[in-house]
């Protein structure tokens, strides 16, 4: 079995982050999971294949699909609250060491 990419406690961290899912009046095919497209995310970025190469028995959706959801959520800023998220877990657990950083 494939270590899993997206555990639960980081999805527990992004999902509130991401913003809702956009209405679909006319309908069309269904939207690939928000977990399923960041594992997607995650796989293309962590291995460095190319988004059109993408397994589908990952069951994450295309590459293009993936990518879009990326940019998506870059836009909607998601990215930069994960981010925010993620010092404020580190520095209550007294996990940063300020002394060392450096600003830009």
């Amino acid at each position: 079995m494939a270590k899993q990419l997206v555990s639960d406690e980081l999805w527990d961290m992004v999902e509130p982050l991401l913003p809702p899912v956009p209405p679909r009046p006319k309908g069309g095919r269904p939207r690939v999971e928000d977990r399923a497209a960041l594992t997607g995310i995650l796989f293309v970025l962590r291995s460095g294949i190319p988004w059109e190469m993408l397994p589908a028995e990952m069951g994450c959706g295309s590459g293009m699909t993936c990518w879009r959801r990326l940019r998506d959520w870059h836009e909607a800023g998601v990215w930069q609250r994960l981010h925010q998220v993620l010092l404020d877990r580190l520095g209550q657990a007294g996990q940063l060491d300020w002394s060392r950083a450096s600003l830009d």
